[in-house]
């Protein structure tokens, strides 16, 4: 495949990297982990709906330049809810939905009204009413409805019906989330989409996993450069240039392998593989990265003031976010033996 970006692609990226530079705001000891303005601001400026189909309004690209979307958002640590709403929820709803549905669900969102979330495990459905719980749902707390996957299928879930209880949660990185509990809650059914949710999704935490690794040793190496000790700047030692070299290679296989994943995806070619390939890369070279950019900084890496520390934990969240590198190891060895 071809690794060079679209003009779509590039001029995304090129927008989204503006807008999150004036407009993202970043409280290290904020209350909530949703950024309604910059959010507003990515509808307004036709971030959101530039990767949907042009039937919905939408710019009629896909997979690759909501990826490319997803990065500027890593580099940022913005707190938006790109990924459930837009590459998972509403993509879904634009594929599998009906047009009453687009209208209701997806076009509030494009225009940066509305968020969805996406809970993929927890829940058993009866006769089209779910029940069950999931914890930590990703931007859950200010979902406005949720796509909920149960036994064979994928349920669409307003926020507000009766038996829906909705228990704020914030994380590690104050990417607040949600417990999301279901009593004999009516759903709208989209079909048996769990595995074309998942993959998408992963595929999507890749991509912004890749921009917060990547700003993130932007960051370390400029600090190598000017921080000195016994008159020296640390980047002129060895150590510290092993590992940032390490770091770098790291942050290429993040980007080729998402590249990869997203690529075959987008061309409806078999995935799996790819995908899971991809997430390990995320996971397990993330963790170094996120560990480098601490180590290098030294004392200021832990402070929670510190920009750096936005870049930490936010790796950190991705590392596990839609399964470790453990676990795709293992989806990895079941994909290989067939």
């Amino acid at each position: 495949m071809d690794f060079t970006p679209s003009e779509a692609s590039a001029d995304l990226a090129a927008l989204t990297r503006r807008i999150a530079g004036d407009k993202a705001s970043h409280d290290p000891h904020g209350t909530g982990g949703f950024d309604a303005p910059l959010w507003t601001a990515l509808g307004q400026a036709g971030v959101l709906d530039a990767g949907l189909p042009s039937s919905l309004g939408g710019g009629g690209f896909g997979l690759l330049e909501q990826c490319a979307v997803l990065t500027e958002i890593g580099r940022a640590v913005a707190a938006v809810p790109y990924l459930p709403s837009i590459t998972m929820a509403a993509s879904a709803l634009a594929e599998f939905g009906t047009p009453e549905l687009v209208d209701r669900w997806v076009l509030p969102v494009l225009r940066g009204e509305r968020v969805l979330a996406v809970a993929l495990a927890g829940f058993t459905a009866t006769d089209g009413r779910l029940s069950g719980s999931r914890t930590a749902v990703a931007f859950g707390a200010f979902a406005h409805g949720f796509l909920v996957a149960a036994d064979d299928a994928v349920f669409l879930v307003d926020a507000a019906a009766p038996g829906v209880t909705v228990r704020p949660q914030q994380t590690t990185d104050h990417a607040d989330a949600c417990l999301l509990e279901l009593s004999d809650v009516p759903g709208t059914s989209l079909g048996d989409i769990g595995e074309w949710l998942r993959l998408r999704g992963t595929v999507g935490v890749c991509a912004q996993q890749l921009g917060v690794v990547e700003r993130a040793l932007e960051l370390t190496a400029a600090y190598a450069a000017e921080r000195k000790q016994f008159d020296h700047v640390i980047g002129g030692f060895q150590a510290v240039r092993q590992r940032l070299a390490d770091a770098y290679v790291d942050v290429e296989a993040v980007r080729l392998t998402s590249l990869q994943a997203a690529w075959r995806l987008a061309s409806d070619l078999p995935a799996a593989e790819a995908v899971a390939t991809a997430k390990f890369w995320a996971a397990e070279a993330g963790h170094r990265v996120a560990h480098t950019t601490v180590h290098t900084h030294g004392g200021v890496g832990i402070d929670t003031d510190h920009e750096v520390h936005r870049y930490f934990t936010a790796a950190k969240r991705l590392e596990f976010e839609l399964g470790p590198a453990t676990t795709q190891l293992l989806a990895l060895g079941d994909e290989l033996a067939g």
